[in-house]
Parts: C-alpha cells; structure tokens; sequence
C-alpha cells in the first residue's frame, strides 16, 4: 500500500481514525438500541469485539477511499461548470 520512503499523511489517518470511531460507535448505538426495542441481540463483550472490527474496518476504508472519492468529486464539478445553462434554477 505504501512505497518505500513515502511520508504517511497525518491527516489523512486521523480522518480516517475519526471515521473508525464513528463506526464504532454507531454499530454500539444500533445494538443498544436493538436491546432495548427487542432483546439483547448480543452480550456487552461481543459487542465490543464487533464494534471494534466495524471501527477498524471503516478505518480502512476511508484511509483507502477518501482521496479516491475527492478526487472523483473534483472531476465531476470540473468536467460540468453550466448544467444548468447560466441560470438557478433547479432543472429536477
């Protein structure tokens, strides 16, 4: 994934960090909240565990994505500057 000698953008990994945390965090918010609605769907440490795995995974992901998605994002702004033939008004 990296080459040799190249520097790790810091904040690229603490935007991804953050995302970690966010899927951390919602999964135990979805499963806390399955408990209370329904019934304990799981016990407080393999929802931890889960938790854990979901963070590391979208950790990953958006490491790997975030730069690709900009980019994509920026082509898309660039490639179309009149879509709407000069005026504002919503063509939906």
């Amino acid at each position: 994934m990296f080459a040799p000698n190249t520097p790790i953008d810091r904040s690229r990994v603490l935007s991804a960090l953050l995302w970690g945390a966010v899927g951390f965090s919602a999964f135990l918010t979805l499963v806390q909240g399955y408990a209370l609605v329904v019934e304990p769907l799981v016990s407080i440490t393999q929802g931890v565990f889960v938790a854990t795995c979901v963070g590391a995974v979208t950790a990953v992901g958006a490491y790997a994505l975030e730069h690709r998605l900009l980019a994509w994002m920026a082509g898309r702004v660039s490639d179309d500057p009149q879509s709407h033939d000069g005026d504002s008004k919503s063509k939906s």
